[in-house]
């Protein structure tokens, strides 16, 4: 099987605003959501100065069904709870939105970068404007992987849309994410702890999930994933550092079509972009949808890399990240972080 996607970069839909303190440090990664009264919407991570970080609303302006721009609505997500602040950092970061129907909910993951660092953590929503925060999420203990999860530092999570069939064959509620494994810079000198069975510690895709009929009668049994298991790691040159997903998965007829990033170059200091010598790509693979946790094909090269003006100098240099994709009048758009700095605009078209 080959992955039957292109992505063509189309341009630049939002940058910072100037004299905004809240976009100070630039606009990146959002969600995305279309309400019910039709109307399209970006959930894009605000930086303001000192590397504080909120989530603002911007509806998407159409020309002709392609999205050109945005108009600002506000903050609809700030570092409010003590958890989401540290000294040296606060912020709700890149989140990710699924509408999820069975719910009638939008569920967004953020990243909360509180005292120890990048968590993620969960809220959810009827309108995409009020969200209701269900707390930080709280992976159960699995013994055969020898570990917590919950040490260590966790981005990217994303949940499917619809239940996917558990580890048992149940269906469930699934979400990936990319748990970080090097614990040294929270303790000088503790370094890496990997799961058992486990061998590679360049982070990687992880799956974990919740009994359907849990959610079904509590929604705040979202927040509490297991069955984690390891989904995809490194494999191409152009994703050596480590991987992590983009956008929700939708469902193709191959099966779940996920977009994820791959990282290339170096890193000296972990979440220091001043120290990052990176080049982060888009490219994509495609989930099983009779087991999720297993990758049916992926692309050998990316389908989106640093190359405009606009993704090659930024905040972080070098970066498309995609963290968003909606259908408009047939068309699948993608949109992504330019930079750390700009969030732009790609079309996804089906080759075969």
């Amino acid at each position: 099987m080959t992955i039957p996607y292109t992505m063509t970069r189309l341009g630049v839909v939002m940058s910072p605003r100037s004299g905004d303190p809240l976009e100070a440090e630039g606009v990146l990664n959002p969600a995305s959501g279309w309400t019910r009264e039709g109307r399209l919407y970006l959930l894009p991570r605000l930086v303001a100065r000192g590397n504080v970080s909120r989530v603002g609303l911007a509806e998407v302006v159409l020309d002709d069904g392609v999205p050109v721009a945005v108009e600002r609505r506000g903050v609809v997500l700030a570092p409010d709870a003590g958890w989401e602040r540290g000294l040296a950092n606060a912020g709700v970061e890149d989140p990710r939105t699924t509408w999820m129907a069975r719910l009638g909910r939008y569920v967004m993951t953020y990243v909360a970068y509180g005292p120890l660092g990048p968590k993620p953590a969960l809220a959810v929503s009827d309108d995409l404007v009020h969200w209701e925060r269900l707390g930080p999420l709280q992976f159960a203990y699995e013994p055969d992987l020898d570990t917590d999860l919950n040490l260590f530092p966790n981005k990217d999570v994303v949940y499917f849309p619809e239940p996917v069939p558990g580890p048992h064959g149940e269906p469930c509620y699934a979400l990936l994410h990319r748990p970080m494994w090097d614990l040294g810079w929270i303790r000088p000198g503790e370094g890496v702890h990997l799961p058992a069975g486990i061998e590679d510690e360049r982070p990687g895709i992880w799956i974990s999930y919740i009994p359907a009929h849990e959610v079904e009668k509590d929604i705040t049994a979202l927040a509490r994933p297991r069955g984690h298991r390891l989904v995809a790691l490194s494999l191409h040159d152009w994703e050596e550092l480590k991987i992590g997903a983009g956008p929700a998965p939708i469902r193709v007829p191959e099966g779940w079509l996920l977009l994820h990033h791959g990282v290339s170059g170096s890193i000296e200091v972990a979440f220091s972009p001043q120290q990052q010598k990176v080049r982060y790509a888009a490219g994509a693979m495609i989930l099983d949808p009779a087991d999720p946790s297993r990758v049916l094909d992926r692309t050998t090269e990316p389908l989106l890399t640093p190359e405009a003006a606009e993704e090659r100098s930024g905040t972080v240099p070098n970066v498309v990240f995609p963290t968003a994709i909606e259908e408009i009048e047939g068309v699948h758009y993608v949109f992504y972080g330019m930079a750390d700095t700009r969030i732009g605009v790609a079309r996804l078209d089906r080759t075969a």
